[in-house]
């Protein structure tokens, strides 16, 4: 079975985040992360968004990879 690939926007949809083009850009830009501070302990995620993006990293899920990229665009 081929892992599922999901794009980006569908991250922002599962976590319940606008998932428009414009509000990407927006969420990325007002979110930069240090690099000292875990993507899951970021202060900005429910206690809900924060447990998806962990299991999807823990559980290497087929999220990890678009997990990642947000991870990434958010330093």
């Amino acid at each position: 079975m081929e892992p599922t690939h999901h794009p980006f926007h569908h991250l922002f949809e599962q976590l319940g985040l606008d998932a428009s083009n414009e509000a990407i850009k927006d969420f990325i830009a007002t979110h930069q992360l240090p690099a000292n501070v875990e993507l899951i302990e970021a202060p900005f995620w429910s206690e809900a968004q924060a447990n998806f993006l962990e299991e999807g990293l823990q559980e290497d899920s087929d999220w990890a990879e678009v997990i990642d990229q947000l991870n990434t665009s958010l330093r």
